[in-house]
């Protein structure tokens, strides 16, 4: 389906009639109501299993095998999930990779409960939740605007960003740290594989779609589906220039954040996990805050630009982590990283909404995925042998630095705004692309 563009003449694309509004969409609904849950579950679990691992391993090198056990399926995946999004009902990809998840933590409670975990069960289990996410992702991006369109798809990607933080930086953290401690990390793997089973339970209430998008698109072969999405995205610049950009700046300090991260909390300064989940909590607060004033005020003008300068500040904030010799000074910069974080993905989820066609939207997304997130193995690979060479705090400040770079170069690429310009040649001040 084309996306609506109705609202586009109002400043940012969206009314200022309430975040909450596309919750009056039944189905809509229960699609954010199980994302919350699932959420909620995965803050917990991430609490949970940093601090599993790192009392398993006692180092960097463990964490790093589980993300990359993590990353690698995801990335295989990815595409293969993005052209079932696009050929098959998107209610049932989500509900079968809740419940792949679902059953991958539910092992891993069980072992960690019976106290016979090791970390290749950790490592095994990770790749088989990292193949369930590549599935559950485009998926996800495909299915919001076709249920919501004009003014109310942008409020749900503020809402979106308004949950995700609330459920998996604050609340979720802080649950996780608090269980951890009174029950241990299979409790908390517990409370994460339910937390699976109640999102495919609110997608399975869901009306099925028409299923006229499934007849359009099911028509080629898997190849002939992936070279149509290719072509889309190489033929616009605001696309593949901020895959490009992501990617490398992605490679440069996501493997040092979230290994050296949880590393620097616990053996650095001596913290618990209370500890690590205020500093996630932080973070989470601050998303929410920008999720909702640009639920409220809606999106920005020049929004591409908007959008790599808040992911290049945001960038930056990494190396504050490496800086930092204080549990409240790790907090500042999470909050910083994670708040504007925030408020360039929903821009950028915004406009890849209402500018890619929703035929195509599936395998779009999953492109962004892969694309983004493809180098991750490596940056998980290299983040063990970096940091031992010149120290954890050094790694995160040279990763702050460099990515930002990366990031905000991408504004310099020709074609990147072409869209803000033919908004402004439009005479429009809509949410620009």
């Amino acid at each position: 389906m084309q996306h609506s563009h109705e609202s586009l003449d109002r400043t940012g694309g969206v009314s200022r009639s309430g975040l909450l509004a596309p919750l009056a969409d039944r189905d809509f609904r229960l699609l954010w109501a199980g994302a919350c849950a699932s959420l909620l579950g995965d803050g917990a679990f991430l609490v949970a299993l940093v601090w599993q691992v790192y009392a398993m391993s006692g180092s960097v090198t463990g964490m790093s095998l589980v993300g990359i056990a993590m990353t690698v399926p995801t990335i295989t995946f990815l595409l293969i999930g993005g052209v079932a999004s696009d050929r098959l009902e998107r209610r049932w990809i989500l509900v079968g990779a809740d419940l792949l998840r679902a059953c991958a933590v539910a092992l891993l409670a069980g072992l960690t409960i019976g106290g016979q975990v090791e970390l290749w069960h950790v490592v095994v289990l990770s790749a088989f939740y990292g193949t369930g996410s590549a599935f559950h992702a485009p998926a996800f991006d495909a299915l919001v605007p076709e249920l919501l369109a004009g003014e109310r798809l942008a409020q749900a990607n503020a809402l979106d960003q308004l949950m995700r933080p609330l459920a998996l930086r604050l609340g979720g953290p802080a649950l996780g740290g608090v269980i951890v401690g009174v029950g241990g990390a299979g409790a908390v793997f517990l409370l994460d594989t339910a937390s699976f089973l109640a999102a495919a339970g609110t997608v399975l209430l869901m009306r099925p779609a028409d299923g006229t998008r499934v007849a359009a698109a099911a028509g080629g072969s898997l190849l002939g589906d992936l070279r149509t999405g290719w072509r889309f995205v190489r033929g616009h610049a605001w696309l593949w220039a901020t895959f490009a950009s992501a990617a490398i700046a992605y490679l440069l300090f996501m493997g040092p954040v979230e290994v050296l991260l949880p590393w620097i909390v616990k053996e650095g300064m001596g913290g618990s996990a209370f500890d690590l989940g205020l500093v996630f909590a932080a973070g989470g607060l601050a998303s929410m805050v920008c999720a909702v004033l640009l639920g409220r005020y809606g999106l920005p003008r020049r929004s591409i630009t908007f959008m790599l300068v808040a992911w290049t500040v945001a960038t930056l904030a990494v190396a504050g982590y490496g800086a930092a010799n204080a549990i409240w000074q790790l907090m500042i910069a999470s909050a910083i990283f994670n708040g504007l974080e925030t408020a360039g993905t929903i821009v950028w989820a915004t406009t890849k909404q209402q500018h890619v066609p929703g035929a195509l939207l599936g395998r779009v997304s999953s492109l962004d995925w892969l694309i983004s997130v493809g180098l991750l193995p490596l940056s998980f690979a290299l983040t063990g042998p970096v940091s031992a060479a010149i120290g954890p705090e050094a790694t995160l400040i040279g990763a702050g630095v460099l990515g930002s770079v990366v990031t905000l170069a991408a504004l310099w690429v020709p074609g990147m705004r072409v869209l803000e310009q033919r908004r402004e040649g439009d005479g429009l001040v809509g949410a620009a692309a």
